[in-house]
């Protein structure tokens, strides 16, 4: 178990720089042995979690992509029908087919499986999960209880091991009081400032530090105009990565290319629209 200060040098070294709390809620979610559900705006790092926590654990990430519709099989488990079929027409008169066919030579895991069964602990990452139905929501709730998977025709198969599960949310729909009580909770928010500059500083190369706080402080402004799509970390480090390859060193030196690079951050025609070079200038005079 790693205290707070140790899971925070441990995310940094592979990429990811946390904030008290979250590094406080994963050294929580490794002592406790529980999910950890991170909800927050689209673009604000909740995946980012779950790989950093794979690197950091040395151990593969496995990612259940939740959407509308989303059922057992595609998460859980397949037959592979086509080959159940073959062997059915090749073996045609043996009486034990049916229970050959129905065993692990015919079965394809899907994530929730494939997590359980691993012999070292992989990190689940439950990817959207408002975006399922409440029924998937439901059977996931049992499984993140029980940690086991039973099939009909091979019976209860137990967790070879606890897999680190991590549960994203956008906020789309609101979630089960018994999900959220079965998970340890931390709301992701934009970085501040200084946060979102080592950031920049950690993942973009020739970032130097006064135009990496530059750029959080431009991004920050950004964030405050009344926009349809607020720019994420991953549009930061976008933009960041443009302006180092365009030999930019200051952002007052070259305005117009500032506005031109926003395309960066803007990714909507209402937005780009609203952010005219004045008002670039204008936010541009609050960069110091």
């Amino acid at each position: 178990m790693k205290g707070r200060d140790e899971i925070a040098l441990a995310l940094a070294a592979s990429g990811y720089i946390a904030d008290a709390d979250l590094s406080t809620a994963i050294s929580l979610m490794q002592l406790l042995r529980r999910p950890l559900l991170l909800e927050g705006e689209a673009g604000v790092g909740k995946t980012e979690v779950a790989k950093a926590l794979a690197k950091v654990h040395a151990t593969e990430l496995i990612r259940l992509q939740c959407y509308e519709g989303l059922d057992q099989s595609s998460a859980l488990y397949e037959w592979n029908y086509q080959r159940q079929l073959l062997a059915i027409q090749a073996h045609r008169g043996t009486d034990s087919i049916e229970d050959q066919v129905f065993s692990e030579k015919y079965l394809l895991e899907r994530p929730l499986l494939a997590a359980i069964r691993r012999p070292n602990a992989p990190v689940l990452l439950i990817d959207e999960i408002d975006r399922a139905d409440d029924e998937f929501e439901a059977f996931l709730l049992e499984l993140l209880s029980d940690f086991q998977i039973s099939i009909p025709e091979l019976g209860t198969i137990p967790a070879v091991t606890i897999p680190h599960v991590v549960l994203t949310s956008n906020g789309t729909r609101e979630l089960s009081d018994a999900l959220r009580r079965r998970c340890l909770y931390h709301y992701v928010d934009y970085p501040d400032v200084d946060r979102e500059t080592r950031i920049i500083l950690a993942r973009v190369s020739g970032a130097s530090t006064s135009l990496s706080l530059q750029i959080a402080r431009m991004v920050e402004s950004v964030r405050k105009e009344e926009l349809r799509k607020v720019p994420g970390v991953a549009e930061t480090l976008d933009w960041a990565a443009a302006l180092v390859g365009l030999d930019i060193r200051d952002l007052h030196d070259a305005p117009e290319t500032v506005h031109e690079t926003l395309v960066c951050l803007l990714k909507t025609h209402e937005d780009r629209a609203r952010v005219t070079p004045e008002v670039t200038q204008r936010l541009l005079g609050k960069v110091a």
